[in-house]
Protein backbone atom coordinates (compact mmCIF):
# COMPACT_ATOMS: atom_id res chain seq x y z
CA UNK A 1 0.00 0.00 0.00
CA UNK A 2 1.39 3.20 -1.03
CA UNK A 3 0.59 6.08 1.29
CA UNK A 4 -0.52 9.53 -0.13
CA UNK A 5 0.01 11.56 2.55
CA UNK A 6 3.21 12.62 4.92
CA UNK A 7 3.78 11.22 7.97
CA UNK A 8 2.15 13.70 10.51
CA UNK A 9 4.87 15.47 13.22
CA UNK A 10 4.79 12.66 16.48
CA UNK A 11 3.10 9.85 14.36
CA UNK A 12 6.84 8.86 13.96
CA UNK A 13 7.93 5.29 14.36
CA UNK A 14 10.23 4.69 17.65
CA UNK A 15 13.03 3.25 17.93
CA UNK A 16 15.47 2.84 21.12
CA UNK A 17 18.72 0.12 20.82
CA UNK A 18 19.36 -0.70 24.60
CA UNK A 19 20.07 -4.36 25.25
CA UNK A 20 19.06 -8.13 24.98
CA UNK A 21 15.50 -7.58 26.06
CA UNK A 22 13.19 -6.26 23.55
CA UNK A 23 9.84 -4.48 24.20
CA UNK A 24 7.10 -4.07 20.72
CA UNK A 25 4.68 -1.32 21.69
CA UNK A 26 1.92 -1.01 19.33
CA UNK A 27 -0.90 2.04 19.04
CA UNK A 28 -4.04 1.84 18.40
CA UNK A 29 -7.27 1.74 15.90
CA UNK A 30 -6.99 5.34 13.71
CA UNK A 31 -3.98 6.57 16.63
CA UNK A 32 -0.39 7.31 16.50
CA UNK A 33 2.32 6.48 18.51
CA UNK A 34 2.26 9.79 20.34
CA UNK A 35 0.00 7.76 22.45
CA UNK A 36 2.15 4.98 23.90
CA UNK A 37 5.17 7.50 23.48
CA UNK A 38 5.15 7.61 27.74
CA UNK A 39 5.77 3.35 27.98
CA UNK A 40 8.14 3.64 25.21
CA UNK A 41 10.12 6.09 27.36
CA UNK A 42 10.09 4.52 30.47
CA UNK A 43 10.85 1.29 29.03
CA UNK A 44 13.94 3.13 27.15
CA UNK A 45 14.92 4.21 30.26
CA UNK A 46 15.01 0.79 31.87
CA UNK A 47 17.96 -0.06 29.15
CA UNK A 48 15.65 -2.19 27.01
CA UNK A 49 15.56 -1.98 23.46
CA UNK A 50 12.20 -0.81 22.31
CA UNK A 51 10.26 -0.63 19.14
CA UNK A 52 7.09 0.79 18.25
CA UNK A 53 6.05 1.16 14.86
CA UNK A 54 4.01 3.14 12.83
CA UNK A 55 0.82 0.77 11.85
CA UNK A 56 0.16 1.13 8.01
CA UNK A 57 -2.50 3.96 6.81
CA UNK A 58 -1.89 5.74 10.29
CA UNK A 59 -0.48 8.80 11.11
CA UNK A 60 -1.20 10.65 7.66
CA UNK A 61 -4.55 10.73 6.33
CA UNK A 62 -7.88 9.18 7.33
CA UNK A 63 -8.18 8.38 3.35
CA UNK A 64 -4.66 6.46 3.62
CA UNK A 65 -6.36 4.62 6.85
CA UNK A 66 -9.27 3.98 4.23
CA UNK A 67 -7.11 1.73 1.88
CA UNK A 68 -5.45 0.14 4.70
CA UNK A 69 -6.81 -3.60 6.08
CA UNK A 70 -6.53 -6.20 8.70
CA UNK A 71 -3.83 -8.00 6.98
CA UNK A 72 -1.80 -5.03 6.72
CA UNK A 73 -1.96 -4.01 10.57
CA UNK A 74 -1.53 -7.35 11.36
CA UNK A 75 1.91 -7.35 8.73
CA UNK A 76 2.90 -4.03 10.93
CA UNK A 77 2.85 -5.82 14.23
CA UNK A 78 4.51 -8.72 12.88
CA UNK A 79 7.50 -6.82 11.19
CA UNK A 80 7.97 -5.19 14.59
CA UNK A 81 8.44 -8.04 16.49
CA UNK A 82 10.82 -9.75 13.52
CA UNK A 83 12.81 -6.88 13.68
CA UNK A 84 13.44 -7.04 17.58
CA UNK A 85 13.91 -10.57 17.00
CA UNK A 86 17.56 -9.14 15.20
CA UNK A 87 18.69 -7.41 18.03
CA UNK A 88 17.18 -9.23 21.21
CA UNK A 89 17.20 -12.61 22.84
CA UNK A 90 13.73 -12.08 24.48
CA UNK A 91 10.70 -10.62 23.88
CA UNK A 92 7.77 -9.04 25.32
CA UNK A 93 4.73 -6.96 23.11
CA UNK A 94 2.45 -4.38 24.49
CA UNK A 95 -0.25 -2.16 22.96
CA UNK A 96 -3.40 -0.23 23.39
CA UNK A 97 -6.69 -0.84 22.01
CA UNK A 98 -6.18 -2.40 18.87
CA UNK A 99 -2.31 -2.52 19.40
CA UNK A 100 -3.81 -4.71 22.50
CA UNK A 101 -5.59 -7.03 20.21
CA UNK A 102 -2.18 -7.31 17.36
CA UNK A 103 -0.12 -8.13 20.50
CA UNK A 104 -2.66 -10.94 21.35
CA UNK A 105 -2.48 -12.40 17.97
CA UNK A 106 1.31 -12.41 18.01
CA UNK A 107 0.78 -14.40 21.08
CA UNK A 108 -0.97 -16.53 19.02
CA UNK A 109 1.71 -17.07 16.43
CA UNK A 110 4.62 -17.06 18.92
CA UNK A 111 4.79 -19.30 21.54
CA UNK A 112 7.75 -18.27 23.24
CA UNK A 113 7.07 -14.41 23.70
CA UNK A 114 8.15 -13.61 27.07
CA UNK A 115 5.02 -11.76 28.18
CA UNK A 116 1.61 -9.64 26.41
CA UNK A 117 0.83 -6.83 28.11
CA UNK A 118 -2.79 -5.46 26.23
CA UNK A 119 -4.26 -2.32 27.79
CA UNK A 120 -7.67 -2.53 27.00
CA UNK A 121 -7.91 -4.68 24.03
CA UNK A 122 -10.76 -4.52 21.56
CA UNK A 123 -11.98 -8.12 20.75
CA UNK A 124 -15.90 -8.03 20.72
CA UNK A 125 -17.42 -4.88 20.39
CA UNK A 126 -20.88 -5.35 18.29
CA UNK A 127 -22.05 -2.34 17.97
CA UNK A 128 -19.06 -1.77 15.49
CA UNK A 129 -21.20 -3.62 13.16
CA UNK A 130 -24.11 -1.72 13.05
CA UNK A 131 -21.65 0.91 12.15
CA UNK A 132 -20.18 -0.49 9.15
CA UNK A 133 -23.20 -1.14 7.87
CA UNK A 134 -23.98 2.64 6.56
CA UNK A 135 -23.69 4.11 3.80
CA UNK A 136 -21.52 7.34 5.12
CA UNK A 137 -17.90 6.55 3.92
CA UNK A 138 -16.71 8.58 7.07
CA UNK A 139 -18.07 8.45 10.75
CA UNK A 140 -16.57 10.62 13.35
CA UNK A 141 -12.81 10.22 15.32
CA UNK A 142 -13.11 7.69 18.16
CA UNK A 143 -9.71 9.62 19.72
CA UNK A 144 -9.40 11.33 22.92
CA UNK A 145 -11.18 9.23 25.37
CA UNK A 146 -9.36 10.56 27.91
CA UNK A 147 -10.65 11.50 31.63
CA UNK A 148 -7.31 13.97 32.62
CA UNK A 149 -8.05 17.34 31.22
CA UNK A 150 -6.33 19.17 28.48
CA UNK A 151 -4.71 15.77 27.16
CA UNK A 152 -5.33 15.26 23.92
CA UNK A 153 -4.78 11.90 21.22
CA UNK A 154 -3.76 12.66 18.30
CA UNK A 155 -5.94 10.62 16.15
CA UNK A 156 -7.69 10.58 12.69
CA UNK A 157 -10.87 13.46 13.20
CA UNK A 158 -12.34 11.44 10.86
CA UNK A 159 -12.99 7.24 10.82
CA UNK A 160 -13.17 5.16 8.01
CA UNK A 161 -16.27 2.81 7.42
CA UNK A 162 -14.33 0.96 5.35
CA UNK A 163 -11.51 0.40 7.98
CA UNK A 164 -14.82 0.02 11.12
CA UNK A 165 -15.14 -3.35 8.96
CA UNK A 166 -11.77 -4.36 8.58
CA UNK A 167 -11.20 -4.16 12.94
CA UNK A 168 -14.63 -6.21 12.91
CA UNK A 169 -12.73 -8.53 10.72
CA UNK A 170 -9.64 -8.08 12.96
CA UNK A 171 -11.35 -8.78 16.22
CA UNK A 172 -13.39 -11.92 15.38
CA UNK A 173 -9.90 -13.43 13.39
CA UNK A 174 -8.32 -12.83 17.30
CA UNK A 175 -11.14 -13.38 19.63
CA UNK A 176 -11.18 -17.57 17.66
CA UNK A 177 -7.75 -18.17 18.43
CA UNK A 178 -7.28 -17.15 22.08
CA UNK A 179 -6.99 -20.12 23.93
CA UNK A 180 -3.57 -20.23 21.80
CA UNK A 181 -2.43 -17.37 23.62
CA UNK A 182 0.12 -19.15 26.06
CA UNK A 183 2.87 -16.57 27.38
CA UNK A 184 2.92 -14.97 30.70
CA UNK A 185 0.11 -12.10 30.52
CA UNK A 186 -0.50 -8.85 32.40
CA UNK A 187 -4.07 -7.20 31.62
CA UNK A 188 -4.24 -3.54 31.91
CA UNK A 189 -7.69 -2.57 31.90
CA UNK A 190 -9.82 0.91 32.57
CA UNK A 191 -12.69 1.08 34.95
CA UNK A 192 -14.37 3.15 32.65
CA UNK A 193 -14.24 2.67 29.11
CA UNK A 194 -16.09 4.97 26.18
CA UNK A 195 -14.75 3.28 23.64
CA UNK A 196 -14.15 -0.09 24.29
CA UNK A 197 -16.23 -1.56 27.02
CA UNK A 198 -14.64 -2.93 29.61
CA UNK A 199 -16.16 -7.12 29.06
CA UNK A 200 -13.54 -7.00 26.50
CA UNK A 201 -10.70 -7.59 28.86
CA UNK A 202 -12.75 -9.82 31.03
CA UNK A 203 -13.47 -11.86 27.86
CA UNK A 204 -9.62 -11.78 26.73
CA UNK A 205 -8.33 -12.66 30.27
CA UNK A 206 -11.19 -15.62 30.34
CA UNK A 207 -10.16 -17.76 27.41
CA UNK A 208 -6.50 -17.18 27.11
CA UNK A 209 -4.61 -20.23 28.14
CA UNK A 210 -1.94 -18.63 30.19
CA UNK A 211 -0.64 -20.21 32.83
CA UNK A 212 0.92 -16.67 34.62
CA UNK A 213 -1.84 -14.13 34.00
CA UNK A 214 -3.12 -10.99 35.69
CA UNK A 215 -5.69 -8.36 35.26
CA UNK A 216 -4.95 -4.90 36.49
CA UNK A 217 -8.22 -1.90 36.95
CA UNK A 218 -7.03 1.39 35.82
CA UNK A 219 -9.39 3.20 38.19
CA UNK A 220 -8.86 6.89 37.04
CA UNK A 221 -8.68 6.57 33.07
CA UNK A 222 -10.84 5.95 30.60
CA UNK A 223 -9.69 4.30 27.19
CA UNK A 224 -6.63 6.26 26.47
CA UNK A 225 -4.90 5.20 29.86
CA UNK A 226 -1.39 5.32 28.15
CA UNK A 227 -2.17 8.88 28.36
CA UNK A 228 -4.74 9.46 31.68
CA UNK A 229 -4.56 9.60 35.40
CA UNK A 230 -2.96 6.33 35.89
CA UNK A 231 0.12 6.44 33.56
CA UNK A 232 2.27 6.71 36.25
CA UNK A 233 0.79 3.40 37.51
CA UNK A 234 0.75 1.82 34.43
CA UNK A 235 4.20 2.03 33.20
CA UNK A 236 5.03 1.10 36.60
CA UNK A 237 3.27 -2.05 36.22
CA UNK A 238 4.34 -2.87 33.14
CA UNK A 239 8.33 -2.42 33.91
CA UNK A 240 7.82 -4.93 37.24
CA UNK A 241 6.13 -7.29 34.99
CA UNK A 242 9.05 -6.92 32.63
CA UNK A 243 11.84 -7.16 35.19
CA UNK A 244 10.17 -9.94 37.10
CA UNK A 245 10.75 -12.13 33.55
CA UNK A 246 14.03 -10.84 32.65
Amino acid sequence: MDEKYAVVQNAEELYHQGNEIGVLVLHGFTGTTQSVKPVYNVIKDKGYTVYAPRLKGHGTHHEDMEKSTKEDWLSSAQEGYEKLTEACERIFVTGLSMGGTLALHLGTQYQNIAGIIPINPAIDMPHLKQQSETEDRFLTGIGSDIKKEGVHELAYEKTPVASIRELTALMEKVKNKLHQVTSPLLLLSSKTDNVVPPHNSQYVFSNVESKQKEMVTLPNSFHVATLDHDQGFLCEKIVKFISERC
